[in-house]
């Protein structure tokens, strides 16, 4: 059994606060990202402007645990954080190209012209796509430990694409709670084809990480190692065909359940980021930094951590008022 250095609850604590916050953003940003996916999967602009509708209180505040999962990385962890970004420059400047159109077009759509509204549909799209990939794009370079090579590379960008297939599917989730009539049928559609997508490539990062490297490998299969892990697969796998089983039950007689579907999908990321957390503790920096090597001091930590106590409960507190004043069923979209 490792020994932890003195001192270790504190990297601890900056490392699990840097994880919940990456896992949130991923759900909470994932679905509307996913919902940009879809938005031009139909080209009647009343169901466009329905689905826009249904994200619109919600999307700028779901990028805030973006902000803080970095942020946290750059003042907890600033060595990891130095070689992470400059491994990552290119999908990073992607990412953040495709947030900043993404914002541009969600306002611009609006108050545009109806003849020029479908360009800022498509440059909504297109921007959420860009996101989403380049988000996949970073984790399989770091599930791989940024190894060089046009293989690595080739990992990273298939892992992109899955990660798109996964947001689409959270995003056609997530309409298929707060929406309903014909939309809510378009989605349980959208959802079924992204599933078995998404479904691949969990199965297709799931036969990689443990290549990554022999230590990753004996944590999965080595014993009793494996009897820690063995839940995520069977849960994630039970999960996958409780929304093949729910998918195919729409239309439903009534509106009890339609939660179910984001929730199971919204789980499935959370197992997911748990069998990656178990597999690369407790470096930062796979292969070659831990979180106790990257942290910075204790005293630094210690004035930080004053800070995050102070700012996490806003952050809290106004994510649950958002959702419950814009709970329910999405409204028609009016701008005053």
């Amino acid at each position: 059994m490792e020994l932890l250095p003195e001192g270790a609850w504190l990297p601890i604590t900056f490392a699990v606060l840097m994880a919940v916050s990456m896992l949130l953003y991923a759900v909470l940003d994932g679905f509307d990202l996913g919902v940009g996916v879809l938005l031009r999967s139909t080209s009647d602009e009343a169901t466009r402007d329905r689905m826009i509708a249904s994200i619109g209180p919600f999307w700028d505040a779901n990028e805030t645990w973006l902000v803080l999962g970095v942020g946290i990385l750059l003042v907890a962890f600033p060595a990891a954080h130095g070689l992470i970004l400059t491994a990552l420059y290119v999908p990073v400047a992607l990412m953040l190209m495709g947030l900043i159109l993404r914002g541009v077009a969600f306002e611009f759509r609006v108050k545009a012209p109806a003849a020029q509204k479908p360009r800022w549909d498509m440059v909504f799209q297109g921007s959420s796509i860009l996101a989403a990939f380049s988000q996949g794009w970073m984790l399989g370079s770091y599930i791989l430990g940024f190894a060089p090579g046009w293989m690595p590379l080739a990992f990273a960008l298939l892992t992109g694409l899955f990660t798109v297939a996964g947001y689409t599917l959270i995003g056609a989730c997530w309409l298929i709670w707060r929406t309903e009539g014909e939309l809510q049928l378009m989605a349980a559609r959208w959802a079924r084809r992204a599933l078995y997508a998404t479904w691949a490539g969990v199965i297709a990062v799931s036969a990689a990480t443990p290549l990554a490297s022999p230590r990753i490998f004996e944590r999965w299969f080595g014993l009793p190692q494996i009897f820690g892990l063995a839940p995520i697969p069977l849960a994630s796998g039970a999960l996958f065909l409780l929304l093949h089983i729910f998918l195919k039950r729409y239309p439903r007689p009534d509106h009890s359940l339609d939660w179910v579907p984001f929730a199971s999908t919204a789980t499935i990321f959370v197992l997911c980021f748990q069998g990656l957390a178990y597999s690369f503790w407790p470096y930062v920096v796979p292969g070659r930094m831990t979180i106790f090597e990257a942290a910075s001091a204790p005293e630094s930590l210690i004035i930080i951590l004053v800070g995050a106590l102070a700012v996490l409960p806003l952050i809290g507190v106004y994510t649950f008022f958002i959702w419950r004043i814009f709970g329910g069923k999405a409204r028609e979209l009016k701008y005053y």
